[in-house]
């Protein structure tokens, strides 16, 4: 199976696919996770350092496939996932969907893309011209990560229309929506009514999930030391879960972009009003 994993820029994309991609790892399977970014940061948590990227390790060798190894590209990270870097052009020039194109072919001719069971793709932002978009040709399915902010849904619809699109030619679906660190789901909610798609988890505002990017390490590896956070293991656990079940997914069919404006303008300019608490509710309240 082959995941894409997509979302707004810094929320949490990256975090939420190494966590992913250990809970899967915990059921059983062989994961290798991509990261498609030119900041190549994707694996991080997995690895604790950045890894060399599969672009650099080929202009190194000249663009000769067969001068390079396995090991040269692959890295072992933690819970045995294994991570691969694509990086990327350039600042300014080049395309990041001929990055992850060299990617998959340099993978295909090391035969590693039959050696796993998972194989999830993080994807830069929420950028997803046709070059960035590129990892939803090889996928079967798309994940996208969001809160309950404007921002991050419009950056969701966006991402959900380039699925439509994909999927036009290729066997893809979507898998759902993650919500990350969000105290609340009202603005989520309000979007799938419009949007309807499949919400396979939102995590609270956890600060031990911020805290373990900046540590270098997954949610699972901290739950070693501090059996506390085994209850934010279990949300990615979930999500491995349904993932692996094979879920129908959906080809979803995107809001327009004013049209969306407007629905998520509208509940900020006009947020539902709280229910009413009668006064003797409120006296026994107070007592």
């Amino acid at each position: 199976m082959k995941f894409s994993v997509y979302g707004k820029g810094g929320i949490g994309k990256s975090t939420t696919s190494c966590n992913i991609s250990v809970a899967l790892a915990k059921r059983g399977k062989k994961v290798l996770q991509i990261g498609c970014d030119p900041k190549h940061d994707s694996t991080f948590t997995l690895t604790g350092f950045l890894i060399p990227t599969i672009i650099d390790t080929l202009q190194e060798k000249d663009f000769h496939y067969e001068d390079i190894w396995p090991e040269d590209v692959i890295y072992k990270g933690y819970g045995g996932v294994h991570c691969v870097e694509a990086g990327g052009p350039p600042a300014g020039a080049g395309c990041g969907g001929y990055v992850v194109g060299e990617t998959v072919k340099l993978l295909k001719e090391l035969n590693a893309f039959d050696e796993y069971d998972i194989i999830l793709f993080d994807v830069l932002g929420d950028v997803v011209c046709g070059g960035f978009a590129a990892p939803l040709n090889y996928s079967d399915y798309c994940m996208i990560v969001t809160d309950n902010g404007f921002d991050a849904l419009f950056a969701a619809n966006r991402i959900a229309a380039s699925v439509r699109e994909k999927a036009r030619t290729h066997p893809l679906r979507l898998a759902g929506l993650i919500g990350n660190r969000t105290s609340k789901r009202d603005l989520i909610d309000k979007y799938i009514e419009a949007v309807p798609m499949p919400v396979l988890e939102v995590l609270p505002l956890i600060e031990d999930i911020r805290v373990s990017r900046v540590k270098g390490k997954t949610l699972f590896e901290m739950a070693e030391s501090d059996p506390s956070l085994n209850y934010v293991c279990d949300y990615y656990l979930n999500i491995a879960d349904q993932v692996l079940a094979l879920p129908e997914g959906v080809v979803p069919n995107d809001a327009q972009d004013r049209d969306l404006f407007s629905l998520l303008s509208d509940f900020y300019l006009n947020p539902p009003e709280a229910p009413k608490i009668e006064k003797e509710e409120l006296d026994l309240m107070m007592v």
